[in-house]
Parts: C-alpha cells; sequence; structure tokens
C-alpha cells in the first residue's frame, strides 16, 4: 500500500479543530491529534482551577480531555506538544513588555507567529508530520491534496491566505505575521464553512464536542480580566484622567491605576460627563502618566486618515505595489476600509479614504487585495 500523507491536527478541545480534525479524517490522511501545551498562570498551571496568587480560572485541562475524547471517538492516536517555555518567552513576556510600555499588543497574534505555525511546526515536522492542519477560519488557494500524494512539486506559485467563507468567524485578522515557508505545510479544513455547517457536522458525526461553547479568551490561557491579570506582574501608577481641550489642557475628572492598563478607544465606567454622557479614551501620555479622555462628538478630533506601522511582512514574501488602492483594518472584525500605501524610512503609511477611530499602538493593521490576506504590521 502506498504511504498515506500524515497530517498533524492542532486539537484546542473546540469544535472547530475537532471537525477540522473530522474532515481530513474523511478524506483518508493519516492523522494524529495534538494539544498543545501552552503557560499558565502559576496558581492555575497544575490545578486547572482558580485559587492562589492569581485567581483566575483556566480550562486547559478539560481542553485537553476533549482534544483526547474526540481523537478516541475518531479513532486517531492523541499527543501532547510542550510549548510552555516558547509561550512564556514569546507570548507571555512580549505582551507584558508591551503593555508596560503603554502599547495594547495582541497576544493572539504572537501566539499564531510563535507557536502555532512556529513551536508546533517545528516539533511536528521532526516527528514525521507531512502537513499541519487547525481549526482556523481562513482558506489556502491550494489547501488539500490527495491523501496518497506527498505534495512535492506542488508549491511553484506563492501560497494565498484567503478571507473564510463565514465573514463573523474569518480569522484571517490574526495571521498576517505567517510566511511562504510555514504556510506550505499548512491545511485549514473548515475554512470554506460557516459556524453553523461546523456544529451541524459535529453533531451529525456525534462528537464529544458539537455543544461545548466558544472561548473567547486569550490563546491557550483563556478568559480572564486581562487589567486584573496584568496587575500581578506590572505595578499599579496612580495619575491624572484630563478631558481633552483644544485650548490646552483639560479638567482632571478623576484617576486612573496607571496608563499600561487602558486602551485607547475604550469607554470606562469611572469615567463620566455630566449628564451621563461618556467618555473615551483618545490618548496617553507615558511620561506624565496621564490619560486623556473625550465625549464623543470631541473623540473625532482624534480620528486619523495616516497610519504609519512598523515589523511590515508580506505574507508572498514580495511587497505590494503602492499604484492599487487596497482593503485593510485596524482591528478584529473591522469592516474592510479602502486604503493606499506609501514606503517610509520608518515602516509603511497606510493612508485612508475615511477617518479611522481608535488608532492604538501595538496593534495590528492587515491588508488586503480583495478576499486575499496580503500582510501587515504593528501600528506605531
Amino acid at each position: 500500500m502506498k504511504k498515506r500523507t500524515k497530517v498533524f491536527v492542532a486539537m484546542s478541545g473546540g469544535v472547530d479543530s475537532s471537525v477540522a480534525a473530522l474532515l481530513l479524517k474523511q478524506k483518508g490522511y493519516d492523522l494524529v491529534g495534538c494539544f498543545i501545551k501552552g503557560w499558565y498562570p502559576p496558581a492555575i498551571a497544575s490545578s486547572g482551577v482558580a485559587g492562589g496568587p492569581t485567581g483566575f480560572y483556566c480550562s486547559w485541562k478539560e481542553d485537553r480531555r476533549d482534544a483526547m475524547r474526540v481523537c478516541a471517538k475518531l479513532a486517531i492516536p492523541f499527543i501532547t506538544i510542550d510549548a510552555e517555555k516558547e509561550y512564556k518567552r514569546d507570548v507571555v513576556d512580549y505582551m507584558l513588555r508591551e503593555y508596560k510600555a503603554g502599547r495594547t499588543p495582541n497576544p493572539d497574534i504572537m501566539c499564531n507567529k510563535s507557536i502555532k505555525f512556529g513551536v508546533f511546526l517545528k516539533k511536528a515536522r521532526k516527528l514525521g508530520a507531512d502537513y499541519i492542519a487547525t481549526g482556523h477560519y481562513v482558506r489556502r488557494d491550494n489547501a488539500f491534496f490527495h491523501p496518497g500524494h506527498k505534495g512535492k512539486g506542488l508549491q511553484k506559485a506563492p501560497s494565498r491566505l484567503l478571507i473564510a467563507r463565514d465573514l463573523n468567524k474569518d480569522q484571517s485578522y490574526f495571521l498576517w505575521t505567517l510566511a511562504q515557508e510555514q504556510l506550505k505545510y499548512y491545511l485549514f479544513p473548515i475554512g470554506n464553512l460557516t459556524k453553523p455547517q461546523v456544529r451541524e457536522l459535529a453533531k451529525k458525526n456525534n462528537l464529544p464536542t458539537a455543544e461545548k461553547d466558544e472561548s473567547m479568551g486569550v490563546c491557550f490561557i483563556g478568559e480572564f480580566p486581562m487589567a486584573d491579570f496584568l496587575k500581578k506582574y506590572i505595578k499599579t501608577k496612580k495619575g491624572k484622567v484630563i478631558t481633552y481641550s483644544s485650548a490646552g489642557e483639560g479638567k482632571i475628572i478623576g484617576e486612573h491605576e496607571g496608563v499600561m492598563f487602558y486602551t485607547i478607544g475604550q469607554r470606562h465606567g469611572g469615567f463620566s460627563a455630566g449628564g451621563g454622557v461618556p467618555y473615551y479614551i483618545v490618548a496617553k501620555d507615558i511620561k506624565k502618566n496621564l490619560i486623556i479622555v473625550a465625549d464623543k462628538a470631541s473623540e473625532e478630533n482624534f480620528y486619523k486618515k495616516e497610519i504609519e506601522i512598523e515589523n511590515v511582512n508580506w505574507i508572498n514574501g514580495k511587497a505590494s505595489a503602492l499604484n492599487k488602492t487596497y482593503k485593510a483594518r485596524i482591528r478584529y472584525r473591522q469592516p474592510l476600509q479602502n486604503c493606499k500605501l506609501l514606503n517610509t524610512d520608518y515602516g509603511l503609511l497606510v493612508t485612508f479614504t475615511k477617518p479611522q477611530r481608535a488608532i492604538t499602538p501595538g496593534q495590528s493593521l492587515v491588508i488586503y487585495d480583495g478576499k486575499t490576506l496580503l500582510g501587515g504590521g504593528i501600528i506605531k
């Protein structure tokens, strides 16, 4: 018999990765289910429950158990990939450094770059994987090969990442850091499905995760109040909250616990104008430890058309042409906005047709050409 193509599937214990494994199994691939063990706050790393100095709940043990149950149902091997050291170094420490500097990072993007498409790829290939599969809602234009084919000679053209069919679940925003050397090994089985279709397939095939609730927390760690988590590692530093004034420094309306715990565009319950009119954070002065807020009408003074990004990555390895209109977004699920590109000495200048709200240093700006993800960078 001809040796079948071996695919290592990243199994999170959720319904999406479960159905990804199901679809590959049905196509005849030789599968191995893999749970990637990341880093967890000390009090919950061993027990999986809240307590101790962190007080956060993490479901990693339950998630690993659910992944094992799915693999048992599909009759495929199950292994655990240890990425704790790399996750702590490349995701958690990076996140804490960025927050300390007053920026707002996106740990899920770094998790994809370093862990799911970094450590996992390297270890899986070493263990004999021909391809890797994940439950991401995204498409690759040459995503499937025949189970008996090793794919040699099929990578002449660059792989393209495409927006998922389900626009409400599309996760392309989180994958702009990827490169051809990674993509050529990856399969995204559910990219052409909607979330209801994924649920229906899971139910029809009696997968243990069919009815499992979706996790919205930080990659691997889970759901928790970010500010409370940060305060375990970053000292608070009280400062003033002032209102925006075009004539100069505005009125002091309260105190905050440190600019690093707040995000541009954030509405905060402690900041309110007379009559219950809400305030929004429009700027942060790191040196003076000041937070500047404005009401909705005044907030528009901080909208910008031009945004400069650094650490730019192009998925196909080549910079995109500058003489055309593209689309981009500066936050997950934001509707795509028309823009043009211009190279600068420090990075890439993205000029939008319409002014953009809540431009947040540290977050990602991601660029598209139609349905194709081109790449992106970090907002300066």
